[in-house]
């Protein structure tokens, strides 16, 4: 297996990793995963286990299984829930016509034989996805890109750089008052204290892995993709090592626009500076306050005060 390119879309909750994501589908070199890759198992845990899912973590696996236990260790469970059952999955609407079986005779082929490095797993996990699926919109080629998207991967960047030297790593910051109000839409939303304590964590950790590992990982500001989105990508490009193409500059799915909302693709309905600034407003003065005596000084770090609908929050 050589030639394996890999990037790694990584995010808070509701910081707009699933809207970074979708911008990046269309591009003719790109092969995107079409949900999250959601590669981790519960054979990994450390001190910063009670604060992420265990299938948001990089995995680790245990010595001597076959390729099909490899296959069944990785959780995966937007992409299992629609392969297995269907009218149980939230994308089940979505055109994806790939046969598990077909992938996973392919997970073993490009595995081989054992002993079977962790490496070799991940490679394989997004090689056979794409040799298995039979309607996807660009060929797939040596030159071709791998791109996956899990929330807060980029707190596991060391382990990532380990295996994959060049690989990249694109974190997704996004302002705490906005991706708070979307988080609540979720069934079962975190208290905000909890909320707030996780978004410090996943950004001060990324940064200082941004500082260890300045070609392979980079921090964007969600603001920054609604606010100049051609500016945005093209900063994005140049990261991941891709010439630009317009399609980068709108969310898609398999290579069609999405032209209404973002889900089921994320609970961040639109990729624009007017929703990301009223929503705000949808959350009550003491979930304001709370916010901004929890995130001020990591906020200031990443110039939140210079983003003309937050000066107000946070003035230095």
């Amino acid at each position: 297996m050589n030639n394996f390119k890999l990037v790694m879309v990584s995010a808070g909750f509701e910081h707009g990793g699933n809207v970074t994501h979708r911008h990046l589908d269309g591009h003719s070199k790109l092969l995107v995963y079409p949900f999250e890759s959601q590669l981790g198992n519960r054979d990994f845990t450390d001190f910063l286990a009670s604060v992420e899912r265990v299938q948001y973590r990089y995995p680790e696996f245990p010595e001597g299984m076959n390729a099909i236990e490899l296959y069944e260790q990785m959780i995966d469970e937007e992409m299992k829930t629609y392969l297995r059952k269907r009218n149980g999955s939230k994308f089940r609407d979505a055109d994806l016509k790939l046969d598990e079986g077909k992938r996973i005779a392919e997970f073993q082929r490009i595995l081989g034989e054992g002993p079977h490095s962790r490496k070799k797993v991940i490679e394989a996990f997004f090689r056979s996805t794409f040799a298995a699926w039979e309607n996807h919109h660009i060929p797939v080629n040596q030159k071709n890109v791998y791109v996956g998207y899990s929330p807060a991967i980029g707190i596991d960047a060391a382990r990532i750089v380990r295996d994959f030297p060049s690989v990249k790593i694109m974190h997704i910051i996004r302002n705490p008052f906005s991706a708070y109000r979307d988080t609540k839409r979720r069934p079962f939303p975190q208290p905000l204290s909890k909320y707030l304590i996780s978004w410090n964590i996943y950004h001060s950790t990324v940064e200082m892995y941004a500082k260890m590992f300045p070609n392979n990982v980079r921090i964007f500001r969600y603001e920054d993709l609604v606010g100049d989105k051609r500016n945005f990508m093209q900063d994005v490009s140049s990261f991941i090592g891709i010439d630009f193409e317009d399609c980068m500059l709108y969310p898609s799915w398999n290579g069609a626009e999405i032209k209404e909302n973002i889900a089921p693709w994320g609970t961040v309905l639109k990729s624009t500076a007017e929703y990301d600034e009223q929503i705000i407003d949808e959350l009550v003065d003491e979930e304001k306050s709370q916010i901004i005596n929890a995130t001020t000084a990591l906020a200031l770090h990443f110039k939140y005060d210079q983003v003309s609908y937050l000066k107000k929050y946070y003035s230095a």
